[in-house]
């Protein structure tokens, strides 16, 4: 008997793959890298990433919200809405008091602080805006999306790196069981894009150099992988008791039914050559959810198309689920959103589950033989999906997974 579990009645996205959850879909489903040219990079050694196209903050939440808020803010008040509207909630139907807003960040506003430093550096103190340290901080993501929709209970700002937006979802689902909330806004967002994250990040080699063809350059599990394509985005998911939500004629889309989270204690940047963190992380969801591994059809990887991620996750997946469950990375389309890579795939692996469908990965056109996975590529895979898990991994030895089944 599955654990009871925690009702999705809500979905937001804003991604490389577009603004909705109907225009993600459909972009996941053809496979094609979202990875473009950067023109903020011009002149930098990785000069292309996955940003999200035609978003207007002026357009969709005002001028005030265009110069006040920071990017990474304004894609999770956007995404925040979708949800709530998905959902059938808005802030005058609801008791705010009861409503908990738990978001994934990693870097925060780098854009203002990076533009900042350049203003003390040129024209000294009096050159900094008054609103630096508001844009720069990242618990103001939480803050600023909860006075957007009238949330005054538990908020909250997750910093997990690349497992933040995963690390989300398992904390909120954590409120609602213990009642401290009855609805919760779960998922996270990041954009931090600059040239200096992105000299550090190509210095750390975690990097696609694939210059020449940057829609080719985000290949997970691909043999010739060489590296991630960075991408901003924001995912947010609703979420509520089960009771709750048929108690007012809901519709779910899912639950999530199993949360495990650990740490590696090995190192900064590299996760466990074993995998033995991400291990106890996806058996720990299995048994949260009451749920076998032989029952899982479907994994929404981490799969950051770096050298050694990819083997050790690979590995770590036959070990504990086998051969059976048909494995995705969406990363081959997004890009690697860092800290709002959880959130997103969260939200796809929700879709997946509803739709009976896995996207393919995309750019896998070599499968690395070490790693003896049933990867889904080329063409979308209908399938009945009983269960299914997504897994994350971040800088620091992070460890998330979710364990996700049909309404």
């Amino acid at each position: 008997m599955m654990a009871d579990g925690i009702a999705v009645t809500g979905l937001g996205l804003v991604t490389p793959a577009g603004s909705g959850v109907a225009e993600n879909w459909d972009r996941l489903l053809t496979g094609r890298s979202c990875a473009t040219r950067d023109t903020s990079l011009d002149g930098m050694p990785v000069d292309f990433t996955a940003r999200v196209p035609g978003f207007d903050a002026g357009e969709l939440l005002g001028g005030f919200a265009s110069w006040q808020l920071e990017r990474f803010v304004q894609l999770a008040i956007v995404a925040s809405r979708m949800a709530i509207e998905d959902a059938g909630w808005d802030r005058d139907s609801w008791d705010g008091a009861r409503v908990g807003v738990v978001l994934g960040n990693s870097l925060g506003g780098a854009a203002t602080f990076e533009e900042q430093y350049q203003e003390l550096r040129d024209g000294g103190p009096g050159r900094v805006s008054p609103l630096m340290i508001t844009k720069y901080m990242p618990n103001m993501l939480a803050g600023y999306v909860a006075i957007d929709c009238g949330a005054t209970g538990p908020g909250l700002v997750t910093a997990t790196a690349c497992a933040s937006g995963a690390t989300a979802v398992g904390t909120a689902r954590d409120l609602l069981r213990s009642g401290a909330c009855d609805i919760v806004l779960a998922g996270a967002s990041e954009s931090a894009l600059t040239p200096t994250v992105m000299a550090g990040l190509t210095k750390m080699g975690a990097l696609s150099r694939s210059r020449e063809a940057p829609e080719h350059a985000a290949r997970p599990f691909d043999a010739e992988r060489d590296g991630f394509v960075a991408a901003e985005a924001a995912g947010v998911l609703v979420l509520e008791r089960p009771e709750d939500a048929r108690a007012r004629g809901a519709t779910v889309r899912a639950v999530v039914r199993g949360y495990g989270a650990t740490s590696d204690a090995h190192h900064a940047t590299a996760p466990d050559p074993q995998g033995r963190g991400i291990e106890r992380a996806l058996r720990d969801a299995l048994a949260d959810a009451d749920v076998s591994a032989r029952d899982i059809g479907h994994v929404n990887a981490h799969g950051t198309a770096t050298p050694m991620n990819d083997v050790i996750e690979g590995r770590m997946l036959r070990r504990v689920l086998g051969e059976g469950p048909a494995v995705t990375s969406t990363k081959g389309v997004t890009g690697h959103a860092l800290a709002a890579a959880g959130a997103i795939e969260a939200a796809y692996t929700v879709l997946a589950v509803q739709h009976g469908t896995v996207p393919p990965t995309g750019n896998l056109k070599n499968q690395d033989p070490r790693i003896d996975l049933d990867v889904v590529t080329g063409e979308p895979r209908r399938t009945r999906i009983e269960a299914a898990a997504s897994t994350s991994l971040g800088f620091g030895g992070h460890n998330a997974a979710l364990v996700v089944t049909p309404a």
